[in-house]
């Protein structure tokens, strides 16, 4: 089993990945399901197993029985398993079923994403944050792009055609 990354290699490969991920006019199930459906793209690229919804070592609170489920888990050959928990808001609960995941031997991610300051979880719990802003009521990827080059060719006004009247 490879022992060489405690989780923050793993954690900044898929931020690199989410940075690509942009969308815009998203409602919060929106963007959290095109967030989650990067993630598994990102797991099924690496040529890991992928389940949504996965079990969790976690037990679900009472009067519940049973166990919590985990946004997306990844199991990797010869390397420790990835849990994966996606949240726009700060669920201390999250953080608990997180370190139940860490404690069994799998890298646990939280995935935080909107507007921030996220605060960051306790380790062996990584953090991954995607910056997302709220504009009239839907949720939009902060715009860190510059705009495309416009071509710097002169415009010249072309003679208006004649158009023809049938």
């Amino acid at each position: 089993m490879e022992t060489a990354d405690d989780g923050t290699r793993t954690a900044q490969s898929l931020a690199d990945w989410l940075e690509a991920v942009h969308f815009a006019e998203l409602s919060n199930d929106q963007a959290t399901t095109r967030i989650l459906d990067a993630i598994a793209e990102w797991g099924e690229k690496q040529g890991w197993r992928v389940y949504r919804r996965a079990p969790s070592v976690f037990p679900l609170p009472p009067p519940l029985r049973g166990h919590s489920v985990l946004d997306i888990a990844c199991a990797r050959p010869d390397a420790q398993p990835i849990a994966i928990e996606i949240d726009r808001l700060d669920r201390p609960r999250t953080v608990d079923k997180l370190l139940a995941e860490a404690a069994a031997g799998r890298i646990a991610i939280w995935v935080r994403w909107g507007a921030g300051p996220f605060t960051p979880p306790p380790l062996p719990v990584h953090m991954v944050t995607r910056a997302a802003a709220r504009k009239a009521g839907t949720w939009h990827t902060v715009a860190d792009r510059p705009p495309p080059r416009h071509s710097e060719a002169p415009i010249e006004a072309a003679e208006p055609e004649e158009l023809p009247w049938n």
